[in-house]
Protein backbone atom coordinates (compact mmCIF):
# COMPACT_ATOMS: atom_id res chain seq x y z
CA UNK A 1 0.00 0.00 0.00
CA UNK A 2 1.36 3.48 -0.83
CA UNK A 3 0.77 7.36 0.48
CA UNK A 4 0.93 9.47 -2.09
CA UNK A 5 1.74 12.77 0.14
CA UNK A 6 1.65 16.75 -1.05
CA UNK A 7 2.04 19.87 1.48
CA UNK A 8 1.62 23.07 1.34
CA UNK A 9 3.94 25.31 3.73
CA UNK A 10 5.24 28.54 4.70
CA UNK A 11 8.43 28.82 3.23
CA UNK A 12 11.13 25.99 1.72
CA UNK A 13 12.82 24.66 4.23
CA UNK A 14 11.85 22.27 7.68
CA UNK A 15 13.55 23.58 9.79
CA UNK A 16 12.23 27.09 9.97
CA UNK A 17 9.09 26.39 8.36
CA UNK A 18 5.94 25.34 8.72
CA UNK A 19 2.72 22.93 7.07
CA UNK A 20 -0.32 24.39 6.00
CA UNK A 21 -2.04 21.95 4.11
CA UNK A 22 -1.66 18.64 3.65
CA UNK A 23 -3.04 15.56 1.29
CA UNK A 24 -2.80 12.46 1.35
CA UNK A 25 -3.80 9.52 -1.43
CA UNK A 26 -4.17 5.61 -0.28
CA UNK A 27 -2.84 3.41 -3.64
CA UNK A 28 -2.99 -0.24 -3.34
CA UNK A 29 -0.76 -0.97 -6.61
CA UNK A 30 -3.74 -0.97 -8.93
CA UNK A 31 -6.14 2.53 -7.85
CA UNK A 32 -6.94 5.11 -5.59
CA UNK A 33 -8.44 3.51 -2.41
CA UNK A 34 -8.58 6.44 -0.17
CA UNK A 35 -8.20 10.22 0.33
CA UNK A 36 -7.32 12.89 3.01
CA UNK A 37 -7.45 16.38 2.64
CA UNK A 38 -6.86 19.07 5.48
CA UNK A 39 -5.87 22.83 5.96
CA UNK A 40 -3.26 23.26 8.88
CA UNK A 41 -3.31 26.41 11.06
CA UNK A 42 0.92 26.55 11.02
CA UNK A 43 0.50 29.43 14.18
CA UNK A 44 1.62 32.52 12.08
CA UNK A 45 1.15 34.30 9.62
CA UNK A 46 1.70 32.98 6.10
CA UNK A 47 4.12 35.30 4.35
CA UNK A 48 2.84 36.98 1.02
CA UNK A 49 4.69 35.96 -1.75
CA UNK A 50 3.84 31.61 -0.48
CA UNK A 51 -0.26 33.10 -0.29
CA UNK A 52 1.15 34.61 -3.88
CA UNK A 53 2.19 31.21 -5.29
CA UNK A 54 -0.81 29.00 -3.16
CA UNK A 55 -3.36 31.15 -2.93
CA UNK A 56 -3.28 29.94 0.59
CA UNK A 57 -4.02 33.03 3.28
CA UNK A 58 -3.60 33.61 6.85
CA UNK A 59 -7.49 34.06 7.09
CA UNK A 60 -7.99 31.02 5.69
CA UNK A 61 -6.20 29.28 8.10
CA UNK A 62 -7.14 30.68 11.47
CA UNK A 63 -9.88 28.04 11.72
CA UNK A 64 -8.12 24.93 10.62
CA UNK A 65 -6.57 22.55 13.11
CA UNK A 66 -3.28 22.81 14.11
CA UNK A 67 -0.79 19.92 13.26
CA UNK A 68 -0.96 18.69 17.16
CA UNK A 69 -4.39 18.29 16.50
CA UNK A 70 -4.55 16.35 13.69
CA UNK A 71 -1.32 14.00 14.36
CA UNK A 72 -2.89 10.95 15.21
CA UNK A 73 -5.29 10.97 11.95
CA UNK A 74 -2.30 11.69 9.84
CA UNK A 75 0.20 9.18 11.07
CA UNK A 76 -2.45 6.19 10.76
CA UNK A 77 -2.88 7.15 7.68
CA UNK A 78 1.21 7.15 6.84
CA UNK A 79 1.94 4.27 8.55
CA UNK A 80 2.86 1.01 7.50
CA UNK A 81 2.47 2.60 4.13
CA UNK A 82 5.28 3.58 1.46
CA UNK A 83 5.45 7.33 1.49
CA UNK A 84 5.11 8.49 -2.07
CA UNK A 85 5.89 12.36 -3.29
CA UNK A 86 7.27 14.45 -5.87
CA UNK A 87 10.58 15.13 -4.18
CA UNK A 88 9.68 13.37 -1.62
CA UNK A 89 12.12 14.75 0.88
CA UNK A 90 10.63 17.54 0.99
CA UNK A 91 7.47 16.58 1.83
CA UNK A 92 8.68 13.87 4.37
CA UNK A 93 11.18 16.52 6.11
CA UNK A 94 8.40 18.49 6.64
CA UNK A 95 5.94 15.86 8.31
CA UNK A 96 8.64 14.40 10.31
CA UNK A 97 9.66 17.77 12.01
CA UNK A 98 5.83 18.17 12.89
CA UNK A 99 5.56 15.24 14.11
CA UNK A 100 8.72 15.44 15.92
CA UNK A 101 7.38 18.64 18.04
CA UNK A 102 4.33 16.62 19.06
CA UNK A 103 6.63 14.02 20.35
CA UNK A 104 5.99 11.45 17.53
CA UNK A 105 7.88 9.89 15.10
CA UNK A 106 7.29 9.16 11.44
CA UNK A 107 9.73 5.68 9.55
CA UNK A 108 8.63 5.08 6.13
CA UNK A 109 10.24 3.51 3.28
CA UNK A 110 10.41 6.49 0.52
CA UNK A 111 9.59 6.71 -2.63
CA UNK A 112 10.44 9.93 -5.10
CA UNK A 113 8.61 10.05 -8.35
CA UNK A 114 10.81 12.83 -9.79
CA UNK A 115 13.54 9.81 -9.57
CA UNK A 116 11.22 7.06 -10.39
CA UNK A 117 10.53 9.27 -13.56
CA UNK A 118 14.01 9.92 -14.88
CA UNK A 119 14.23 6.25 -14.43
CA UNK A 120 11.25 4.82 -15.86
CA UNK A 121 10.47 7.67 -18.25
CA UNK A 122 13.90 8.99 -19.82
CA UNK A 123 14.97 11.77 -21.65
CA UNK A 124 12.10 14.26 -20.97
CA UNK A 125 12.94 17.68 -21.13
CA UNK A 126 11.95 18.38 -17.48
CA UNK A 127 10.64 16.78 -14.53
CA UNK A 128 8.93 19.43 -12.92
CA UNK A 129 5.59 18.21 -11.43
CA UNK A 130 3.80 20.57 -13.81
CA UNK A 131 6.04 19.55 -17.23
CA UNK A 132 5.42 15.82 -16.41
CA UNK A 133 1.76 15.62 -16.00
CA UNK A 134 2.11 17.62 -19.19
CA UNK A 135 4.01 15.19 -21.07
CA UNK A 136 1.89 12.50 -19.77
CA UNK A 137 -1.56 13.67 -20.73
CA UNK A 138 -2.51 14.47 -16.81
CA UNK A 139 -4.63 18.08 -16.16
CA UNK A 140 -3.77 19.30 -12.92
CA UNK A 141 -6.50 21.05 -10.80
CA UNK A 142 -6.03 23.62 -8.31
CA UNK A 143 -1.93 23.67 -8.91
CA UNK A 144 0.27 24.33 -6.09
CA UNK A 145 -2.51 23.15 -3.53
CA UNK A 146 -1.99 19.87 -1.76
CA UNK A 147 -5.22 18.38 -3.06
CA UNK A 148 -4.73 19.30 -6.80
CA UNK A 149 -1.08 18.55 -6.57
CA UNK A 150 -1.44 15.17 -4.68
CA UNK A 151 -4.16 14.24 -7.23
CA UNK A 152 -1.60 14.48 -10.22
CA UNK A 153 0.98 12.71 -8.34
CA UNK A 154 -1.17 9.82 -8.00
CA UNK A 155 -2.17 9.68 -11.37
CA UNK A 156 1.35 9.82 -12.11
CA UNK A 157 2.79 7.19 -9.66
CA UNK A 158 -0.01 4.99 -11.51
CA UNK A 159 1.67 5.38 -14.55
CA UNK A 160 5.05 4.79 -13.00
CA UNK A 161 3.82 1.24 -11.81
CA UNK A 162 2.67 0.26 -15.35
CA UNK A 163 5.58 1.50 -17.26
CA UNK A 164 8.14 -0.09 -14.72
CA UNK A 165 9.13 -2.82 -16.88
CA UNK A 166 12.77 -3.14 -15.15
CA UNK A 167 11.66 -3.17 -11.61
CA UNK A 168 12.78 -0.19 -10.69
CA UNK A 169 9.92 0.91 -8.07
CA UNK A 170 10.74 -2.01 -6.63
CA UNK A 171 14.41 -1.92 -6.41
CA UNK A 172 14.26 1.71 -4.77
CA UNK A 173 12.31 0.03 -1.81
CA UNK A 174 15.10 -2.09 -1.36
CA UNK A 175 16.92 -1.44 1.74
CA UNK A 176 19.83 1.22 1.79
CA UNK A 177 19.46 1.64 -1.72
CA UNK A 178 19.77 5.29 -1.10
CA UNK A 179 17.58 6.73 -3.87
CA UNK A 180 15.38 8.66 -1.67
CA UNK A 181 17.88 9.94 0.18
CA UNK A 182 19.88 11.77 -2.86
CA UNK A 183 18.94 14.89 -4.46
CA UNK A 184 15.89 14.39 -7.23
CA UNK A 185 17.95 15.07 -10.42
CA UNK A 186 21.32 13.41 -9.41
CA UNK A 187 21.80 9.80 -10.61
CA UNK A 188 22.12 7.27 -7.98
CA UNK A 189 25.08 5.74 -11.08
CA UNK A 190 26.54 9.09 -10.68
CA UNK A 191 26.48 9.23 -6.69
CA UNK A 192 28.00 5.44 -6.81
CA UNK A 193 30.95 6.06 -8.95
CA UNK A 194 32.07 8.81 -6.14
CA UNK A 195 35.32 7.62 -4.56
CA UNK A 196 35.76 7.23 -0.43
CA UNK A 197 39.36 9.03 -0.98
CA UNK A 198 40.66 12.94 -0.31
CA UNK A 199 40.06 15.56 -2.02
CA UNK A 200 37.25 18.70 -3.33
CA UNK A 201 33.87 17.89 -4.47
CA UNK A 202 31.78 20.45 -6.76
CA UNK A 203 27.99 20.72 -7.25
CA UNK A 204 26.86 21.52 -10.79
CA UNK A 205 23.70 23.05 -11.76
CA UNK A 206 21.37 21.73 -14.80
CA UNK A 207 23.36 24.56 -16.94
CA UNK A 208 27.16 22.79 -16.02
CA UNK A 209 27.76 25.79 -13.25
CA UNK A 210 29.23 25.06 -10.10
CA UNK A 211 26.93 26.13 -7.07
CA UNK A 212 29.02 24.56 -4.19
CA UNK A 213 32.86 23.69 -3.25
CA UNK A 214 33.15 21.28 -0.72
CA UNK A 215 36.13 19.18 0.32
CA UNK A 216 36.69 15.92 2.28
CA UNK A 217 38.64 13.11 3.50
CA UNK A 218 35.93 10.52 2.52
CA UNK A 219 34.35 12.40 -0.81
CA UNK A 220 31.57 9.90 -0.91
CA UNK A 221 31.01 9.60 2.87
CA UNK A 222 30.95 13.52 3.09
CA UNK A 223 28.13 14.22 0.25
CA UNK A 224 26.17 11.52 1.47
CA UNK A 225 26.12 13.33 4.60
CA UNK A 226 25.11 16.49 3.23
CA UNK A 227 21.16 14.74 2.21
CA UNK A 228 20.62 12.59 5.69
CA UNK A 229 18.13 14.11 7.83
CA UNK A 230 20.83 15.32 10.25
CA UNK A 231 22.42 17.53 8.04
CA UNK A 232 20.31 20.50 8.85
CA UNK A 233 22.28 22.79 6.62
CA UNK A 234 21.22 20.75 3.41
CA UNK A 235 17.44 20.38 4.39
CA UNK A 236 17.09 23.42 2.07
CA UNK A 237 15.27 21.86 -0.83
CA UNK A 238 16.58 24.61 -3.03
CA UNK A 239 20.11 23.10 -3.11
CA UNK A 240 19.25 19.89 -3.42
CA UNK A 241 17.01 20.46 -6.73
CA UNK A 242 19.63 22.51 -7.91
CA UNK A 243 22.38 19.56 -7.55
CA UNK A 244 22.42 17.55 -11.04
CA UNK A 245 25.71 16.22 -11.21
CA UNK A 246 28.87 16.24 -8.98
CA UNK A 247 32.64 16.09 -10.18
CA UNK A 248 35.56 15.71 -7.99
CA UNK A 249 39.17 16.10 -7.99
CA UNK A 250 41.57 14.26 -5.47
CA UNK A 251 43.93 15.42 -3.57
CA UNK A 252 45.56 12.62 -1.50
CA UNK A 253 45.43 14.27 1.77
CA UNK A 254 43.52 16.98 4.18
CA UNK A 255 46.18 19.88 3.68
CA UNK A 256 45.54 19.56 -0.06
CA UNK A 257 41.90 19.52 0.17
CA UNK A 258 41.64 22.18 1.80
CA UNK A 259 44.23 24.67 -0.02
CA UNK A 260 42.52 23.64 -2.96
CA UNK A 261 38.45 24.01 -1.72
CA UNK A 262 39.46 27.64 -0.25
CA UNK A 263 41.37 28.62 -4.00
CA UNK A 264 38.16 27.21 -5.80
CA UNK A 265 35.89 29.34 -3.84
CA UNK A 266 37.93 32.33 -4.58
CA UNK A 267 37.72 31.37 -8.00
CA UNK A 268 34.24 30.26 -8.71
CA UNK A 269 32.57 32.33 -6.33
CA UNK A 270 30.15 29.74 -6.09
CA UNK A 271 26.56 31.09 -5.04
CA UNK A 272 25.99 28.36 -2.05
CA UNK A 273 29.64 28.81 -0.47
CA UNK A 274 28.77 31.48 2.21
CA UNK A 275 31.39 31.07 5.08
CA UNK A 276 34.14 31.53 2.90
CA UNK A 277 32.86 33.72 0.42
CA UNK A 278 31.81 36.56 2.86
CA UNK A 279 34.66 36.79 4.97
CA UNK A 280 35.94 40.09 6.51
CA UNK A 281 37.96 42.03 4.10
CA UNK A 282 41.96 41.60 3.79
CA UNK A 283 44.29 43.96 3.53
CA UNK A 284 47.60 44.11 1.76
CA UNK A 285 50.88 45.81 0.77
CA UNK A 286 51.26 46.92 -2.63
CA UNK A 287 54.05 48.29 -4.45
CA UNK A 288 54.92 50.17 -7.62
CA UNK A 289 57.41 52.78 -9.43
CA UNK A 290 56.28 56.39 -9.28
CA UNK A 291 56.47 58.83 -12.47
CA UNK A 292 59.91 60.13 -10.97
CA UNK A 293 61.41 56.08 -10.61
CA UNK A 294 61.20 55.55 -7.02
CA UNK A 295 59.72 52.23 -5.73
CA UNK A 296 56.97 53.03 -3.44
CA UNK A 297 54.38 51.23 -0.91
CA UNK A 298 50.74 51.13 -0.76
CA UNK A 299 48.38 49.76 1.41
CA UNK A 300 44.94 48.39 0.71
CA UNK A 301 42.39 46.42 0.42
CA UNK A 302 42.82 43.04 -1.53
CA UNK A 303 40.06 42.87 -4.56
CA UNK A 304 40.08 40.20 -6.38
CA UNK A 305 43.06 38.74 -8.73
CA UNK A 306 45.25 41.47 -7.23
CA UNK A 307 48.77 40.28 -5.71
CA UNK A 308 50.15 42.04 -3.13
CA UNK A 309 52.93 41.44 -1.83
CA UNK A 310 51.70 40.75 1.78
CA UNK A 311 48.26 40.09 3.32
CA UNK A 312 46.68 41.25 6.78
CA UNK A 313 43.28 40.84 8.20
CA UNK A 314 43.17 44.34 9.45
CA UNK A 315 44.18 47.78 8.00
CA UNK A 316 46.12 48.38 10.98
CA UNK A 317 48.02 45.08 10.98
CA UNK A 318 49.28 46.31 7.05
CA UNK A 319 50.22 49.55 8.23
CA UNK A 320 52.13 48.88 12.00
CA UNK A 321 54.09 46.05 9.85
CA UNK A 322 54.96 48.89 6.95
CA UNK A 323 55.89 51.33 9.95
CA UNK A 324 58.19 48.71 11.55
CA UNK A 325 59.74 48.00 7.78
CA UNK A 326 60.37 51.81 6.98
CA UNK A 327 62.24 52.38 10.15
CA UNK A 328 64.19 49.40 10.10
CA UNK A 329 65.46 50.58 6.31
CA UNK A 330 65.60 54.14 6.55
CA UNK A 331 62.86 54.39 4.02
CA UNK A 332 60.44 57.57 3.53
CA UNK A 333 57.37 57.63 5.31
CA UNK A 334 55.57 59.94 2.25
CA UNK A 335 56.64 57.45 -0.08
CA UNK A 336 54.88 54.44 1.89
CA UNK A 337 51.64 56.25 2.09
CA UNK A 338 51.91 56.13 5.36
CA UNK A 339 52.12 60.34 5.79
CA UNK A 340 50.96 63.41 3.59
CA UNK A 341 52.73 66.42 3.88
CA UNK A 342 53.83 68.95 1.21
CA UNK A 343 57.39 69.04 0.39
CA UNK A 344 60.11 67.04 2.78
CA UNK A 345 58.20 64.39 4.96
CA UNK A 346 58.23 64.86 8.74
CA UNK A 347 61.02 62.07 9.47
CA UNK A 348 63.84 64.06 7.21
CA UNK A 349 64.55 66.43 10.30
CA UNK A 350 64.81 63.56 12.39
CA UNK A 351 67.08 61.91 10.00
CA UNK A 352 64.83 58.80 9.72
CA UNK A 353 64.30 59.64 5.89
CA UNK A 354 67.43 60.70 3.93
CA UNK A 355 65.05 62.89 1.41
CA UNK A 356 64.07 60.70 -1.19
CA UNK A 357 60.28 62.71 -1.05
CA UNK A 358 61.66 65.56 -2.63
CA UNK A 359 64.22 64.10 -4.76
CA UNK A 360 67.47 64.76 -2.45
CA UNK A 361 68.28 60.88 -2.17
CA UNK A 362 69.85 59.12 -5.64
CA UNK A 363 66.64 57.17 -7.23
CA UNK A 364 69.45 53.99 -7.03
CA UNK A 365 70.05 54.42 -3.37
CA UNK A 366 66.66 54.62 -2.40
CA UNK A 367 65.63 51.91 -4.59
CA UNK A 368 67.91 49.44 -3.04
CA UNK A 369 66.87 49.94 0.31
CA UNK A 370 63.19 49.11 -1.17
CA UNK A 371 63.89 46.11 -2.35
CA UNK A 372 65.69 44.96 0.86
CA UNK A 373 62.66 45.87 2.47
CA UNK A 374 60.60 43.75 0.44
CA UNK A 375 63.06 40.80 0.89
CA UNK A 376 62.79 41.33 4.62
CA UNK A 377 58.46 40.77 4.20
CA UNK A 378 58.70 37.26 5.03
CA UNK A 379 62.12 36.71 6.15
CA UNK A 380 60.93 36.05 9.53
CA UNK A 381 58.95 32.70 9.05
CA UNK A 382 60.48 29.45 7.52
CA UNK A 383 61.47 28.04 4.33
CA UNK A 384 60.04 24.77 4.68
CA UNK A 385 58.13 22.27 2.43
CA UNK A 386 55.03 20.18 3.90
CA UNK A 387 55.19 16.34 2.59
CA UNK A 388 52.17 14.09 2.84
CA UNK A 389 50.32 11.68 0.92
CA UNK A 390 49.43 11.66 -2.75
CA UNK A 391 47.08 10.82 -4.74
CA UNK A 392 47.96 6.99 -5.28
CA UNK A 393 50.84 4.40 -3.94
CA UNK A 394 53.70 5.90 -6.57
CA UNK A 395 53.40 9.74 -5.62
CA UNK A 396 53.64 12.30 -2.47
CA UNK A 397 51.88 15.25 -1.93
CA UNK A 398 54.44 19.07 -1.61
CA UNK A 399 53.09 21.93 -0.21
CA UNK A 400 55.70 25.10 -0.26
CA UNK A 401 56.38 27.44 1.80
CA UNK A 402 59.20 30.26 1.41
CA UNK A 403 60.12 32.46 4.54
CA UNK A 404 56.89 32.01 5.88
CA UNK A 405 54.59 33.01 2.82
CA UNK A 406 52.83 29.89 0.91
CA UNK A 407 54.16 29.36 -2.56
CA UNK A 408 52.06 26.89 -3.95
CA UNK A 409 51.52 22.61 -3.79
CA UNK A 410 52.07 20.12 -5.98
CA UNK A 411 52.65 16.05 -6.63
CA UNK A 412 56.04 14.23 -7.04
CA UNK A 413 57.49 10.66 -7.33
CA UNK A 414 58.48 8.96 -4.40
CA UNK A 415 60.83 7.80 -6.16
CA UNK A 416 62.21 11.59 -6.26
CA UNK A 417 64.52 13.14 -3.74
CA UNK A 418 63.55 16.68 -2.18
CA UNK A 419 67.39 18.22 -1.54
CA UNK A 420 66.62 21.52 -1.71
CA UNK A 421 64.51 24.45 -2.38
CA UNK A 422 64.61 25.07 -5.94
CA UNK A 423 64.01 21.52 -7.24
CA UNK A 424 61.30 21.57 -4.74
CA UNK A 425 60.01 24.31 -6.27
CA UNK A 426 59.55 22.95 -9.38
CA UNK A 427 57.41 20.48 -8.05
CA UNK A 428 55.15 22.76 -7.47
CA UNK A 429 52.35 25.11 -9.13
CA UNK A 430 52.69 28.84 -7.74
CA UNK A 431 49.39 29.02 -6.41
CA UNK A 432 46.98 32.25 -5.40
CA UNK A 433 48.09 33.35 -1.59
CA UNK A 434 45.02 34.44 0.63
CA UNK A 435 44.71 34.86 4.47
CA UNK A 436 42.58 31.08 4.44
CA UNK A 437 45.54 29.39 2.94
CA UNK A 438 48.39 31.21 4.97
CA UNK A 439 46.50 30.34 7.98
CA UNK A 440 46.24 27.08 6.93
CA UNK A 441 49.73 26.03 6.40
CA UNK A 442 51.09 27.90 9.53
CA UNK A 443 48.85 25.73 11.27
CA UNK A 444 50.36 22.40 9.64
CA UNK A 445 53.94 23.67 10.07
CA UNK A 446 53.12 24.24 13.81
CA UNK A 447 51.27 20.91 14.34
CA UNK A 448 52.33 18.71 11.60
CA UNK A 449 49.18 16.22 10.96
CA UNK A 450 49.73 13.30 8.45
CA UNK A 451 52.50 15.41 6.77
CA UNK A 452 56.25 15.66 7.39
CA UNK A 453 58.03 19.42 7.53
CA UNK A 454 61.31 19.63 5.73
CA UNK A 455 62.91 22.79 6.34
CA UNK A 456 65.42 24.77 3.92
CA UNK A 457 68.68 25.92 4.84
CA UNK A 458 69.04 29.88 4.43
Amino acid sequence: MYAIVDIETTGGYAEKHRITEVAIYHHDGLQITDAYHTLVNPGRNIPQFITGLTGITTEMVFHAPAFEEIADEILKRLQGKVFVAHNAHFDYAFLKKEFEQVGMNLQSKKLCTVRLSRKIIPGLRSYSLGSLAESLGIQITNRHRAGGDAAATAKIFDQLLRRDHDGYILKSLKRNSGETVLPPNLAKEEFDRLPALPGVYYFLNDRGNVIYVGKAINIKKRIAGHFTGEAREWSRSKIRNEIHHVTFELTGNELIALILEAQEIRRLWPKYNQAQKFRVEEWGIFDYEDRNGYLRFSVNTVARGSKPLIRFSTKGEAWNFLWEKVRAHELCPKLCGLQIAKGLCFDYQSGGCHGACMGVEHVEEYNKRMEQAIEAFHGDGETVALVGKGRNIEEQSLVLIERGAYIGYGFFDRAIAISDFESARDLVKRGTENRTIQNLVNSYITKPRGVSVVTFEG
